[in-house]
């Protein structure tokens, strides 16, 4: 009757002398499923200097990319392994929650203009086999492709057409993510590895262009990426001194009249009015611009939605007011009267110091996001036309009567 107790008591005996390398056993089975570990040792970091929620690390062959949950930074929300074509890296001791994914990829869904525009620059828009909102993307590359039926259309970027994706199948996927979506639904299950393109959360203008690093390793362009970045970089870096400097200057005048211009942006839009908080890219390049941007204390790094009496009240006496719309039509101030008469009411309408930025007629959305150097010389030449003499802004123009 003893005989069925032996086992038993052999491995208690065994648990007792043997504890610690059992725990020890335990502990790196427990760790070795749970995806939590470190990476291997042979992953070096990469040095990225403004991005803050994207990080790199590189090994023979492949490279970690790792995107931080803008919304919750003790969180990650993504992470991808990209492996060149002819690569064979030993994965047995990496994580398992991430996406592999084969590079260069030749083949993507894309979800928005900004990113197809990226990808024309980078020189490799032949890549882009479906868009969604083909009616808000203006270049040929797209156009043409969609015309042609080299590029399918996706539909509507928030609900695509499952069937088409389907057809297409695509390598990649790139779409955006937003705070409270509650993922990407039935795309989610086709098994495409999805892209969440989540720089417009960035910190600053020039952290949000360094993205391009990673979407350029995508798609085997670092070269021109890396130059792109370079010339970028430097441009916002210059400007930017020079507006801090005419600000330092205009600060100690002893008149008082070339005081930092206060700013206004946007309108209102469904019943509200959202402005750039000011800690977003928008807040923090109105900032580098040397701007008196009067929305600076909304904290946060995207747009919070006012009423219409808040901006009135703060705002009311501002000196320049910057706008957006999306017209076949120029945008006049008879018009903007029309839309809503108590715009009215703010200085600059009275005074004629309104700027559009038609996004039917321009790329704002396909350059600026990773060429803020462009916008911020649009906004110095609006703010500060002595430090540009001759220069005309490109974006934003006077509205006409």
């Amino acid at each position: 009757m003893t005989t069925p107790l032996r086992p038993v008591f052999s491995v208690a005996i065994l648990l007792q002398h043997q504890l610690p390398l059992f725990l020890s056993l335990l502990l790196c089975l427990l760790a070795s499923c749970s995806g939590s570990r470190p990476p291997v040792s042979d992953l070096q970091p990469v040095s990225l200097h403004y991005a803050t929620n994207l990080t790199c690390e590189r090994g023979e062959g492949y490279s970690l990319w790792t995107l931080r949950n803008p919304w919750d930074t003790t969180a990650v929300l993504h992470r991808y392994l990209l492996i060149a074509d002819s690569a064979q890296p030993d994965l047995s001791k990496l994580h398992v929650d991430y996406s592999i994914i084969k590079t260069p990829v030749r083949s993507a869904g894309v979800a928005t203009a900004v990113h197809c525009g990226l990808l024309d620059e980078l020189g490799v828009a032949d890549c882009i086999s479906g868009v969604c909102e083909k009616e808000y993307i203006d270049l040929p590359a797209v156009t043409d492709g969609l015309a042609a039926g080299r590029i399918a259309d996706f539909g509507n970027g928030m609900n695509p057409n499952i069937e088409r994706i389907m057809d297409v199948a695509p390598e990649v996927l790139l779409l955006t993510p937003f705070e409270h979506s509650g993922g990407y639904g039935r795309v989610e299950r086709l098994g495409i590895p999805i892209i969440e393109c989540a720089e417009y959360m960035e910190v600053s203008p020039l952290a949000r262009a360094e993205w391009i690093r990673f979407y350029s390793e995508l798609f085997g362009s670092e070269e021109r990426a890396d130059s792109i970045f370079c010339a970028v970089e430097q441009n916002y870096l210059a400007l930017k001194a020079a507006a801090a400097s005419a600000v330092n200057d205009s600060s100690s005048s002893a008149e008082g009249h070339h005081r930092p211009p206060t700013l206004l942006t946007e309108q209102l839009y469904g019943g509200q009015w959202f402005v750039p908080c000011g800690q977003s890219t928008m807040g923090i390049m109105f900032a580098d611009a040397g701007a008196d941007y009067l929305f600076r204390s909304r904290s946060g790094s995207g747009s919070t939605a006012l009423s219409f009496e808040t901006v009135l009240d703060e705002a009311q006496d501002a000196d320049i007011w910057l706008l957006k719309f999306n017209s076949q039509q120029p945008l006049t101030y008879r018009q903007l009267a029309a839309d809503y008469q108590p715009y009215t009411r703010f200085r600059a309408y009275r005074e004629r110091h309104i700027y559009g930025c038609d996004l039917a007629h321009n790329h704002f959305y396909e350059e600026t996001p990773f060429h803020p150097d462009r916008l911020l010389r649009d906004f110095i030449i609006l703010l500060h036309p002595d430090l540009l003499p001759g220069e005309e802004s490109v974006y934003y123009k006077p509205l006409a009567e």
